[in-house]
Formats: structure tokens, C-alpha cells, sequence
């Protein structure tokens, strides 16, 4: 049985987005909740979130991706 590379790279290649948006996610989360008297706490809150939310789904997809080019054949 022989992996397919390229999903193999596509999938590290995700991975490393995934690891970036892990990073950014808190930051930007722990910035909202420590300046709560700021003009901006709901909008830098809400991307806060979306990052945080966008980690997970990326990280998933980013396994999903790696499984189909470990254990899919190169027909």
C-alpha cells in the first residue's frame, strides 16, 4: 500500500496553519479580556473567537487530510 505524498504535504502544510491560529487565538483572547474597559473589547473579542473556533476546524481538517494520503492508494 503506498501513501499519497501530496495529501501527506497538504496536510503538513495545514498543520502548520493550524499550530499558527492555536498561538494567535489565546493572545488575542487574553488582550479582549484584559482591556474590558476598551472601546474595542466586543470586536477584538468576537475575532478572539472565530480564531479559536477556526483553530479547531483547521486542526480537524488538517488530520482528516493527513489520514486520506497515509491510508488512501496513489491509483
Amino acid at each position: 500500500m503506498k501513501t499519497n505524498k501530496e495529501l501527506i504535504i497538504k496536510g503538513i502544510k495545514y498543520l502548520a496553519y493550524t499550530l499558527v491560529l492555536m498561538f494567535t487565538a489565546p493572545i488575542v483572547l487574553y488582550q479582549a479580556f484584559k482591556n474590558t474597559e476598551h472601546s474595542f473589547y466586543l470586536p477584538v473579542l468576537v475575532v478572539g473567537f472565530i480564531l479559536a473556533i477556526g483553530a479547531i476546524a483547521m486542526g480537524f481538517y488538517s488530520i482528516k487530510i493527513l489520514m486520506e494520503g497515509i491510508f488512501t492508494s496513489n491509483k
